[in-house]
């Protein structure tokens, strides 16, 4: 007889052994569900990040799954507090973050700008209009209130209690105060009013004057306004155009930009150039430099003149003068036949000398002019091969900190150099990528750092330490694991042009497979894609994307073609691109081809994508090659340079329908109507094209949105049409 107990134990084992093979046959959890568009797109973007002179407290806005809020942090733990409760995707833009010299009070601007009718985007569609508005709040806590609606930026006052904003060429003032009705533009009253147009309102350090722009059209003023004893002071008023004042940190003086008035009244801007450092957005394209040696031949005998003037002495100076009294001297011109320094557009007051962005060759570099020295030379202050992007200073103006891409191309790191001129350090290095450094009074910083699988964060950096994560250090259901790592691949295009691309590899690769492969195209055209996660909002969501396709199985190739930034200025202004032959384009294509060649990747499966100049780029590819790329996705792109439909022209030859006659890969448009970049009209009329000549196309229309929506939700159905889209085209999946 066999024991009951014995039997049951034996039946015991077999149980487990069933349970232990039924287990082990299971799939695993990454392999039963991979993660999806919402999870990879869902992790806070954190930007606009600013700190308090007199004390450890720093503020910044969060966008996370479009709901945006500002926060804050102070010394010594810097633990996050959310200052604002706006929990819904509803499309309404927050930025122009300000804090007080105290950081006792924020003001931001909730709405988004006005289009060219005045409308503020309404991508909701809301029924009662979309506003515009100056907010404030206290950082210790309580309710932010509207200050009020207005059109342009506020300056805040360094103690926080008031705000100047700019309306029909006056200057305007609003206390920033809580009250029971926020107050409209239309009960306001210029704080002060002078012929001109005026603009560019600058607070002293010490809050008792206004330094500010006076456009005369010929010639234009720096004005001063005593608040207290209500008088306006000109500052060494001339005939020629004053511009950019910069306070001296005793509030005393102010240095300014001085060019030549403009003759016989004649209307247009004084010489100068587009501004350096700064880029226009996607879609926008920058007005050409003014610099005499560039201009074009001249026909007008008033600029003949000007011309002439210039050739015969300098047409750049920088002044300083006495607030008080108006007495100012020139203390240092460019030579008469200056090359380099003469597109100057804002000046910094920094210690004992003014500070400036310039591009005088390959790389836009800072430099320095001592103010109490009589014509000394420019010192340059940011050393190596590299761009610098986003700069701040420390409280006493000793010393710049600057992020830049030396020494590391497809990344940024923060330097610090003595503003008087000196030995630049680096403070951070690494495979991570550290953006926009801001000084705390202690003598510390903070800035934005982001990384391959870390989105753009705030972090601290104490002296002799490494930067430290402070918002946001929990991020749920965000598949960081599922992060690859991108590599940088240098191709060179047919012309012998060398650029970079970043290549995501799936994890699951295998030896001998060949993959559906995708190119991401970045707009601007003045973008750079880096090996990370991007300091703009929308690149920081189109790098979540691709990494998200990589998880799908696709290689992924993001390319920096031509007239981007990062790489030098005879990269970004090669010769040929946009409209005046598209030159950029065979770099696209190269990278096309390098992806077919690739033993893992199937040649008949590459697809494109990009928005904006991208989208351009998307439609040329498919216009051009379908038989390279077989499927694209086109996000508010230029389909036609100009208006000329004419087959001689260059600029239309250019264009992506030029050639539509050999356009046969099928293409998934989207495009908000709203669009301020580029005219939905170019989206329009392609489809009119594709329609004539039976291309297959999809088309998402985003009623009342912009360039990029402003709509968590929209993305994440934008961007599960494109997965689906692009599976069907390049997977041969129907689902």
């Amino acid at each position: 007889m066999i024991d009951p107990a014995l039997k049951m134990r034996s039946r015991i084992v077999a149980c487990l052994a069933i349970l232990l093979i039924a287990l082990t046959s299971l799939p695993t959890a990454s392999a039963q569900k991979k993660p999806t568009v919402e999870q990879f797109i869902s992790p806070p973007f954190c930007y606009e990040l600013v700190s308090a002179k007199k004390t450890d407290r720093i503020a910044w806005i969060a966008y996370e799954r479009g709901m945006r809020n500002v926060f804050t942090a102070a010394a010594p733990d810097f633990k996050p507090v959310r200052l604002t409760s706006y929990l819904e995707d509803d499309g309404n833009d927050l930025t122009t973050l300000r804090i007080s010299d105290d950081g006792s009070t924020v003001i931001f601007i909730r709405g988004h700008s006005l289009n060219r009718e005045g409308w503020v985007a309404n991508p909701t569609s809301d029924p009662r209009g979309a506003e515009r508005a100056v907010w404030a709040a206290r950082t210790i806590g309580g309710k932010p209130w509207k200050v009020i609606a207005i059109a342009g930026n506020p300056a805040l006052s360094p103690d926080g209690r008031s705000l100047l904003y700019v309306k029909d060429g006056q200057i305007y003032r609003a206390a920033v105060a809580p009250m029971l009705t926020a107050k409209t533009d239309k009960d306001e009253k210029p704080f002060f009013k002078v012929l001109g147009t005026n603009s560019n309102p600058r607070w002293s350090p010490d809050g008792r004057k206004i330094a500010f722009t006076s456009n005369r059209t010929d010639h234009t003023f720096i004005g001063v306004y005593d608040v207290t004893k209500k008088t306006i002071t000109y500052l060494s008023p001339s005939v020629d155009h004053d511009t950019s004042p910069a306070w001296s940190p005793d509030s005393r003086r102010v240095a300014f930009i001085r060019r030549p008035g403009t003759p016989f009244g004649q209307q247009g801007q004084p010489p100068g150039g587009f501004r350096q450092g700064g880029f226009p957005p996607d879609g926008a394209t920058p007005p050409a430099g003014r610099q005499a040696e560039q201009q074009p031949p001249v026909t007008n005998p008033i600029k003949g003149m000007m011309r002439a003037a210039f050739k015969g002495g300098y047409n750049l100076s920088f002044w300083v003068a006495d607030a008080e009294t108006g007495e100012g001297r020139e203390f240092w011109h460019n030579a008469a036949d200056e090359k380099v320094f003469t597109n100057i557009n804002n000046i910094q007051w920094a210690d004992r000398s003014v500070i400036f962005s310039l591009e005088p060759e390959e790389w836009i570099r800072w430099y320095s002019v001592a103010v109490d020295t009589n014509n000394s030379q420019p010192v340059t202050l940011t050393p190596g091969d590299g761009m610098v992007e986003n700069v701040g200073l420390t409280n006493d103006g000793k010393f710049l900190y600057y992020s830049t891409n030396a020494t590391d191309i497809d990344r940024r790191h923060v330097w610090k150099v003595p503003t008087a001129g000196g030995d630049a350090v680096q403070l951070t290095t690494g495979n991570d990528i550290e953006t926009f450094p801001v000084a705390l009074a202690s003598g510390s910083m903070a800035m934005l750092a982001a990384g391959v699988s870390q989105p753009q964060s705030v972090a601290v950096l104490e002296k002799g330490g490494k930067p430290r994560i402070i918002y946001p250090t929990v991020m749920k259901d965000f598949p960081a694991e599922a992060h690859v790592t991108p590599e940088n691949v240098t191709l060179t295009a047919p012309d012998g042009l060398k650029f970079n691309n970043q290549l995501f590899l799936p994890r699951d690769l295998k030896e001998g497979e060949r993959r559906a492969a995708i190119i991401f195209v970045h707009g601007g055209p003045r973008r750079q894609m880096l090996l990370g996660y991007h300091y703009i909002q929308f690149y920081h969501v189109f790098y979540s994307f691709n990494q998200y396709l990589a998880s799908q199985g696709y290689i992924v190739l993001s390319v920096n073609y031509r007239s981007g930034i990062g790489y030098g200025k005879k990269f970004r202004e090669a010769p040929n691109t946009g409209r005046r032959g598209n030159a950029e384009y065979q770099d696209v294509l190269a990278a096309g081809k390098y992806l077919q060649s690739r033993a893992d990747v199937d040649p008949k499966r590459v697809g494109i994508w990009g928005l904006s100049y991208g989208g351009l780029l998307t439609a040329q590819a498919l216009a051009r090659n379908s038989d390279v790329f077989v499927a694209g996705v086109d996000l508010a792109g230029v389909h036609l340079w100009g208006t000329s439909v004419d087959p001689k022209e260059v600029a239309y030859k250019s264009s992506p329908i030029s050639e539509i006659e050999k356009w046969k890969s099928p293409v998934l448009l989207i495009h908000g109507d709203d669009d301020r970049n580029v005219a939905f009209s170019q989206t329009t009329g392609l489809v009119q094209l594709l329609r004539a000549h039976n291309v297959p196309h999809e088309l998402i229309v985003l009623p009342d949105d912009i360039h990029e929506t402003l709509l968590h939700h929209r993305w994440i159905m934008c961007f599960n049409a494109m997965d689906k889209f692009l599976n069907r085209h390049l997977k041969g999946n129907e689902n």
